[in-house]
């Protein structure tokens, strides 16, 4: 959809903004705040475990505040000695003004009280002003231009309280902003139900991927093939001419020390084993000494490596390559001609991994570990090698249909959420003209 310009423009002034509608005004900030921008504490609070909710820069994005990702919870103390400072109010505007974020707006929307951190700037909009307005010009590619151009770097980026006072602010006639702020809200819902329809056809992708695999690894690629009882609660009946046997007698444990001619392959809990080195990153973060090459693993094509901690997670990989990996993990070598490939993707369905769960020790989630001594009593069905290999080849084909399709509506939301940021910015400083559809739309 093609929208109408203003008439006449005028330069503003400002290089990141452009030309303006010749009737709006181009001012500071600090100009149209009905007090002074402010931020939260610079202090640490103590975080009780409940209290007044505690908001900084994660909880802020998109628009909104995610309380389900505050910092913690302080005092009612505290929080009436942070309140003499800035006190939060409905209409509200934070910009984390440091770190990886920086930039990154939310406006107040609720009347629960909560308190903010330092890491985040509190505007409060004065009365030439519609905040609902000024969020989305904050929001804007132009205003975040500038944010980039003004920032410095310490040990991490960040932008100072004097500079975005006097960032600078396009300002409509106040019924206009009003009609403005009101066909951003009503388009970008739109868009915004759009990317959610999208993002449960990726959810629904990913159950029909699990749900495909789990019947390919517990009955088969045959639906008519006779079953019998498995004699295993969790799996049921599996095909009549399948075996169901103990790990122990599928796999060994071995514990095989790493060489410096071998690399330290990374495996994902969601993608198994990588068949390629480390991240340089990743190996920095994991392998801090030199001696602890020496305590990782030598594993070989065709193992099975699962990580003690991450097991009732899904957390298996089939081996590819050569290679070392974490002392975390149990490396177990197939005993037979048996395709691993196979057991990986029986023990990542949902009723396996609620085993490997079962058979784990530990107190917590966090702290449970599947020793090799309880995995190898765990017993699995074993199809013929011919059906195994068939069955893989489906998954592998069947991935790359999904992968497909998911990949299609991620790039719908790629293109949804650009068109989203640019109807914003185009409508906040004036490229376009939404006037009077608004006002069609409100009537």
């Amino acid at each position: 959809m093609s929208f109408p310009r203003y008439q006449k423009y005028k330069p503003s002034g400002v290089e990141w903004l452009g030309d303006v509608p010749e009737h709006w005004e181009v001012t500071a900030l600090k100009h149209c705040v009905a007090t002074p921008i402010t931020d939260g504490p610079h202090e640490t609070p103590n975080f009780p475990d409940e209290g007044i909710p505690f908001v900084s820069a994660e909880a802020v994005a998109n628009g909104a505040i995610d309380f389900a990702k505050i910092r913690g919870f302080i005092s009612r103390d505290d929080h009436e000695r942070y309140s003499t400072k800035y006190r939060p109010r409905v209409g509200d505007i934070y910009m984390v003004k440091s770190g990886a974020t920086t930039g990154v707006t939310a406006i107040v929307e609720t009347d629960i009280e909560f308190n903010i951190w330092s890491p985040l700037a509190a505007i409060r909009c004065g009365e030439t002003v519609v905040p609902r307005f000024v969020l989305n010009f904050l929001r804007s590619r132009n205003f975040q231009e500038g944010v980039t151009l003004n920032w410095s770097f310490g040990t991490q980026q960040n932008i100072g309280m004097g500079v975005i006072e006097n960032m600078a602010l396009a300002v409509p006639p106040l019924a206009e902003q009003t009609l403005i702020a009101s066909f951003l809200d009503r388009e970008t819902a739109k868009i915004d139900g759009l990317v959610g329809e999208q993002r449960r056809l990726i959810e629904l992708l990913k159950e029909k991927r699990q749900a495909v695999i789990s019947r390919a690894v517990t009955k088969g690629l045959n639906p008519h093939a006779p079953l019998k009882p498995s004699g295993i609660e969790w799996l049921g009946d599996v095909p009549k001419h399948w075996e169901v046997s103990r790990i122990a007698n599928l796999f060994r444990e071995v514990v095989e020390a790493g060489t410096d001619d071998l690399p330290i392959l990374s495996v994902s809990i969601h993608h198994g084993v990588s068949d390629k080195e480390m991240e340089e990153e990743e190996m920095d973060r994991k392998v801090t000494r030199s001696d602890d090459r020496s305590k990782y693993k030598q594993v070989a094509p065709n193992d099975l490596v699962y990580n003690m901690m991450r097991a009732w997670q899904g957390g298996f990989g089939t081996v590819t390559v050569a290679g070392m990996v974490s002392p975390a993990y149990v490396v177990a070598r197939p005993r037979t001609t048996i395709l691993t490939a196979y057991v990986e993707h029986l023990l990542r369905t949902p009723k396996a991994i609620e085993q490997m769960r079962r058979h784990s020790r530990g107190i917590t989630d966090f702290r449970l570990r599947l020793y090799w001594d309880e995995f190898k009593n765990i017993r699995i069905p074993l199809p013929v090698q011919h059906e195994t290999i068939a069955i893989c080849e489906s998954i592998i084909a069947m991935d790359e249909s999904f992968d497909a399709l998911t990949a299609e509506a991620e790039r719908a939301i790629e293109l949804l959420q650009e068109r989203r940021t640019a109807l914003i910015s185009a409508a906040v400083t004036g490229k376009i003209d939404v006037r009077g559809l608004a006002e069609t739309e409100a009537a």
